[in-house]
């Protein structure tokens, strides 16, 4: 018996350990419902990491935006709904009052339409909590036809929404 109470906070603490998602792949589609690849996303100590793998974009710098829905409905996107902004912030990462915990630095992709970068989103976790993107509407990942100026309200002055991708803890296609 002593032997099973040993066990037990080890059992108990594996379980636990299994609803916490560290890693996430989020596909990412553009307007026509072609897939441009994964961001791969890992909780870190200083927030989420992207690893951005994308093909088939335009050629140049691109604003890439965590969005407040879990919706990405071609052809324009706006399902995916506002900036993630759990705190009530300004856009920008260049505002002095801060960004909105969704703003991300701009893309570069190449002139083969390909992009392959790391990112960082210390505003932002995978697990529960105010800013946790696994929200009751869910989140995702918009990207933009033009940069993102930093400073702009209410998303950075980037133009048309080209990309998405649905951030869920389901891993079913939708």
């Amino acid at each position: 018996m002593k032997k099973a109470w040993i066990l037990l906070p080890f059992l108990i603490l594996t379980g636990c350990a299994e609803e916490n998602i560290r890693r996430l792949d989020v596909e990412m589609y553009n307007a026509d419902g072609d897939s441009l690849g994964t961001i791969k996303l890992e909780e870190q100590a200083k927030g989420v990491k992207l690893n951005v793998d994308l093909k088939g974009l335009p050629a140049g710098e691109h604003a890439i935006h965590i969005h407040d829905n879990g919706k990405c409905e071609p052809p324009d996107f706006k399902s995916a709904g506002d900036h993630f902004n759990p705190e009530n912030k300004e856009h920008g990462l260049l505002h002095p009052k801060g960004a909105h915990s969704g703003d991300l630095p701009n893309l570069i992709v190449g002139d083969d339409g390909k992009v392959k970068e790391e990112l960082m989103a210390p505003q932002v976790t995978l697990q529960e909590g105010k800013k946790s993107l696994f929200t009751k509407d869910g989140t995702s990942i918009v990207i933009h036809e033009g940069k993102d100026d930093g400073m702009s309200q209410p998303a950075g002055d980037s133009g048309d929404r080209i990309a998405c991708g649905s951030i869920s803890k389901d891993k079913k296609e939708e």
